[in-house]
């Protein structure tokens, strides 16, 4: 692990006398959870305001689902709306189009 000192992690096991297997994070999980016992400190939780400038965890993005942002001809932009696919008449085939029309603009650049 290059950023060694990253976590905290939950010590799983004892391997031998100078090895411990961790629990890695999903973001690890293709790191090796073994790591020689010399890489292991103390965890100890700090109050927030003792470290102002410290960066805080970002909240996990929002998980939405797929909505399109819809301008029907006959109305202006302030009449915009976010549809669903199954809610957009005929949004299959308009996005199969604008989609073609997005992949042949990216291969002309």
């Amino acid at each position: 692990m290059r950023d060694s000192f990253l976590g905290p992690f939950t010590i799983i096991k004892l391997i031998g006398k100078n090895a411990v297997e961790v629990k890695l994070t999903e973001e690890f999980s293709r790191k090796h959870p073994v790591c020689p016992v010399s890489l292991v400190k103390p965890y100890f939780q700090t109050k927030e305001g003792k470290f102002p400038s410290r960066k805080k965890n970002p909240t996990p993005p929002e998980t939405v689902e797929r909505q399109y942002l819809v301008r029907f001809k006959t109305q202006t932009a302030d009449k915009d709306k976010w549809l669903a696919e199954d809610s957009i008449p005929d949004g299959n085939l308009h996005l199969r189009r604008f989609r073609a029309s997005r992949r042949i603009e990216q291969s002309h650049q």
